[in-house]
């Protein structure tokens, strides 16, 4: 809470003549204080401090009164206004409101490489590396859409409307082939940083009110066991696929995440009082405390690295590498293995929470536990996953028996 105080004051320096004294103003906003001039020059003696005006009763004096009281009120204006734009101003945004100083617009590139680079400084602590990444990548995607939309490299937020929200959104569905959840994240940023741009007094109200940025809600994709077995039981001839199955494996059998999974070390096992293992990590995304336990084939793969170079070096338990060359990895292996899912690492997140545990009666709270999920409600679009198995799985069921009672009345 701001808390403001204005004074009119007489400052009498070494180049003021005896008989008129410099009539200054005097505004103190939380102990921060700034003076300017009144423009008026007063004997001391007609001057009531205490009440705060010139005394006399001439045409004059009235004028000079009325002048100071409608300063005084527009001090009062221009912070009001600049407090129902952003609580938190500066006492130099307010002088330069009361002197008419017009503060220099920013452009939209401007202020998004602004954020980003708030977000770099965040990075490992208010954000994870790759939402960083993501950022980085719409600021590419809105240049390129500037070049092609308005011809040119930049704007002024303050010339952005509606309809630039419904053409960008356009632009990314047809440029890129972006698809609805895709194209609504990069829309989602655009607005954070908008957002941000009016708390920090560039803008004085939100051009993309009201503009609807919903994701759908989408079948979560997942590996079967047969295909699990498959995977498990492939030989492969190249090094990099063999290492690519394993750890994709390691994440069916974990549910762990790419980002959690390429920091774990042996100080992540413990060992409970019956002997059975548990990997236990902090969630890097959620933050989120996440205990999983160590199934046999998750114990397989961490015995046969335990002498890799690279886990040797670094630390840790697996040789993970980059995500993207994971995915492209796993493209080739799921073609070996005749597999036609779609498969990347974060589908193993998906297999873990529907083919190994929730598939097999695993409570739905310890699943969300063992994922880390901060809401059961993420958990439980897994769960509608499974629902839609076991349907599927009932149907063929009745297919089979009302074959089978064809067959018995032929027999008869």
């Amino acid at each position: 809470m701001k808390t403001l105080l204005i004074n009119f004051i007489l400052k009498k320096s070494k180049n003021t003549d005896n008989s008129r004294t410099p009539l200054y103003l005097r505004v103190n906003i939380n102990s921060a204080i700034f003076e300017m001039s009144t423009k008026l020059k007063l004997q001391p003696e007609n001057w009531d401090s205490k009440r705060q005006y010139i005394k006399g009763r001439t045409e004059e004096v009235k004028t000079q009164n009325m002048y100071l009281s409608d300063l005084k009120a527009k001090v009062h204006r221009e912070f009001n206004l600049l407090y129902e734009n952003k609580e938190k101003f500066t006492i130099n945004e307010l002088k330069s409101a009361l002197l008419g100083e017009k503060t220099k617009a920013k452009t939209l590139i401007e202020v998004f490489e602004e954020n980003n680079k708030l977000m770099q400084i965040d990075s490992g602590f208010k954000y994870i590396e790759n939402t960083v990444e993501r950022y980085e990548i719409s600021l590419s995607r809105l240049k390129e859409f500037l070049k092609t939309d308005i011809a040119g490299e930049n704007m002024l937020i303050e010339d952005l409307d509606f309809k630039f929200m419904m053409r960008y959104e356009s632009f990314l569905t047809t440029k890129y082939h972006c698809s609805h959840n895709t194209t609504m994240k990069y829309l989602k940023h655009l607005k954070k940083v908008i957002n941000q741009a009016i708390k920090f007094g560039y803008l004085k109200s939100n051009p993309f009110a009201g503009y609807i940025t919903a994701y759908k809600e989408t079948n979560r994709g997942y590996l079967t066991n047969d295909e699990l077995d498959v995977l498990k039981g492939k030989t492969f001839r190249l090094q990099r696929l063999t290492e690519t199955r394993d750890i994709f494996l390691f994440t069916c059998y974990t549910g762990i995440s790419y980002t959690d999974l390429k920091k774990l070390s042996n100080a992540n096992i413990q060992t409970m009082a019956d002997g059975q293992k548990i990997i236990i990590l902090e969630r890097n995304k959620t933050g989120i405390r996440a205990a999983v336990p160590v199934l046999n084939e998750v114990q397989e793969i961490i015995n046969k690295y335990k002498e890799h170079p690279v886990c040797i070096e670094k630390n840790i338990l697996l040789p993970v590498i980059s995500n993207q060359k994971l995915n492209f990895y796993l493209q080739e292996i799921a073609e070996l293995c005749e597999i036609n899912t779609h498969v990347t690492m974060h589908l193993g997140r998906h297999t873990f929470a529907t083919t190994v545990t929730l598939s097999n009666g695993v409570p739905l709270e310890t699943v969300q536990k063992m994922l880390g999920h901060k809401y059961i409600q993420t958990t439980l679009i897994y769960s509608k996953v499974v629902d839609t198995k076991i349907a599927n799985d009932m149907k063929l069921l009745g297919e089979r028996l009302s074959k089978a009672d064809d067959n018995n009345v032929v027999d008869k």
